[in-house]
């Protein structure tokens, strides 16, 4: 990437607004930090700091930042989200819907603290990487993330000694997994540890990403009394006592997925979702033909500016397990020859144009994960846990950052006067955006630098030895 020649508008613009968080030095090195995450394709410590050339550093002091600096992460978040709340466009709005979600964050070799070997779905494969729980936030115009947290792997040692002491019994005969199956004992011990997690004592032994989840959105519930915000996750968060949680300890509302294997409780007895759709879809199909009232009926949703249409049963059935719940089953096709999907959620007078709705808007956080790798999620070299920690929540900034550009008239108009261009609504766009003035102030520069009669030569010198050393 070439070299920047001083901060770009989006950091000078924003960085004002994160001043009270650190201190002077600290502030620099942050506007430093978020102007390298935005602008290099490089987002490591040593890429980003190699981009200066007039506020050029020694690259200790990036990492000072990142592994010393005293800023509260707290306090970072709270200011983040202060700057969203001050704009119309991103501030929380009444039909606005929180998801949950998590993402690996994939690194090759295993030497970063706190790193596991995890299943990627996606890859179909295990990989060594970190995990990030995301609570997040989505309306019709806008979308971030608001709270988040890195998992920890178990430390089984720690969980078998918490168990004992509670006096929850382990099996004699497990004991020898702890050498023969380590994967075994692993499982075994933290079985035991989610059959007895209602206990406080042994739920504080292991922050699983339930738990993280749970406990994020009770931080939530507490700085927003009176806000009743639903909540939507899928199939993997879709566990009773996750459910149970939300709806009785926190007072949400809640969208949760099942799979088609879930278990539905009829007067006739128990059968499994998957079964139980296909029998509607033959009576649908029966009554369409005979000129009946479907099953299924049409309705629209609003999403983001768009009209979508599906096809849906919405009625309160009792779930195995979950109790008493308001289901829909959705097709996306008028002849229902797609896929059946299966949503449950905890307000049984929500219809089904509601439930859909408030289930669309987990999307987002879904493309979050995705864009924030972008922006360098996991593009860290960082070894030490607190500061991969600190570089996730700078790039929650810089993500946040490129969806306040989106609503701020005062930005736009300086920079489409500027560089002459029609900007985009996305963040990637305003990441592009962010590069071209960049380029734009590199130009100046050298202009300033003629128009002063300074030879071309001199000017370049210290721009070429900033992308020599590189």
């Amino acid at each position: 990437m070439f070299p920047l020649v001083e901060f770009p508008q989006l950091v000078q613009h924003y960085g004002p607004a994160f001043e009270r968080v650190f201190s002077p030095q600290g502030f620099i090195e942050f506007q430093r930090y978020i102007s390298g995450l935005v602008v290099s394709e490089n987002k490591t410590v040593e890429g980003i700091n190699r981009l200066f050339v007039f506020e050029s550093r020694n690259q200790s002091s990036l990492n000072r930042l990142l592994s010393e600096s005293p800023f509260s992460l707290e306090e970072l978040n709270q200011a983040r989200l202060d700057l969203l709340g001050s704009l119309p466009g991103t501030q929380i709005k009444t039909k606005g819907v929180l998801s949950v979600d998590d993402t690996l964050l994939s690194h090759f070799g295993h030497h970063f603290e706190e790193i596991a070997w995890l299943y990627d779905s996606a890859q179909q494969r295990f990989v060594w990487a970190h995990n990030l729980v995301t609570i997040h936030y989505s309306d019709d115009s806008t979308d971030y993330p608001v709270l988040f947290q890195l998992w920890k792997p178990a430390d089984l040692p720690r969980i078998e000694a918490g168990l004992q002491t509670a006096g929850v019994r382990l099996k004699e005969s497990k004991q020898s997994l702890k050498t023969t199956a380590p994967v075994k004992w692993r499982q075994y011990l933290l079985g035991v540890w989610r059959r007895h997690a209602h206990k406080p004592e042994v739920a504080a032994l292991y922050d699983s990403k339930l738990r993280i989840a749970q406990e994020l959105l009770g931080q939530w519930v507490a700085s927003h009394p009176g806000q009743n915000m639903p909540v939507s996750f899928d199939s993997w968060y879709t566990q009773p006592a996750f459910c149970h949680h939300l709806g009785h300890t926190l007072g949400l509302a809640y969208v949760g997925t099942l799979d088609s294997d879930a278990k539905v409780v009829l007067k006739t007895g128990e059968e499994e979702l998957g079964s139980f759709a296909q029998r509607l879809k033959e009576q649908h199909l029966a009554a369409v033909e005979k000129g009946a009232d479907p099953v299924f009926r049409p309705i629209t949703i609003a999403y983001k500016g768009e009209q979508e249409r599906y096809y849906s049963y919405c009625a309160t059935h009792r779930l195995r397990h979950f109790g008493k719940h308001r289901l829909v089953i959705n097709h996306r096709q008028a002849d229902l020859s797609d896929a059946p999907v299966f949503y449950i959620a905890n307000r049984l007078k929500w219809q089904a144009a509601g439930i859909t709705r408030i289930r669309r808007h987990r999307w987002p956080v879904e493309v979050y994960h995705e864009e924030g790798k972008a922006e360098g999620l996991d593009q860290y070299q960082l070894r030490d846990f607190a500061a991969i920690a600190r570089h996730v929540a700078l790039v929650a900034v810089v993500y946040s950052l490129l969806r306040a550009a989106q609503h701020d008239p005062v930005l736009q108009h300086r920079l489409q006067r500027e560089l002459e261009l029609e900007l985009e609504g996305s963040a990637a766009s305003w990441r592009r955006a962010t590069q071209a003035q960049s380029l734009w102030n590199l130009a100046l520069f050298i202009s300033a630098g003629l128009s002063q009669g300074q030879t071309l030569h001199t000017i370049m010198a210290p721009l070429l030895q900033a992308v020599y050393a590189r």
